[in-house]
């Protein structure tokens, strides 16, 4: 099921599989197999972030700022898209912090 929580944890994973291809291609000098099941992995999974990613904001699920910052950042870096579901999950979470909005005042 596609929720923002979801699309959260999968962001997550694939940051920290990113991280996990920089330490071993740059820090161990490219062992392999290692860096290409990680590379292909980073690869699948922005593929499917993309897409899962655009079909949440056209669905409303997610703003489109984090389906662009996880499809066409993500490839780069994924810990732009990351960013961004920390950044509304913050904003979220103020703005059910606000008065008149049914949860108590800050």
């Amino acid at each position: 099921m596609i929720t923002f929580k979801n699309l959260e944890r999968a962001s997550f994973a694939h940051s920290v599989i990113y991280t996990a291809l920089l330490i071993v291609a740059f820090g161990f000098h490219n062992p392999q197999p290692e860096t290409v099941i990680l590379g292909f992995s980073h690869g699948i999974l922005w593929i499917l972030m993309s897409l899962a990613c655009l079909y949440a904001a056209r669905a409303r699920v997610i703003p489109l700022r984090i389906a662009v910052a996880v499809a066409v950042l993500g490839g780069i870096g994924p810990f732009f898209g990351s960013a961004e579901f920390v950044r509304e999950q913050r904003r979220r979470a103020g703005a059910r912090q606000q008065p008149g909005s049914g949860g108590s005042p800050r």
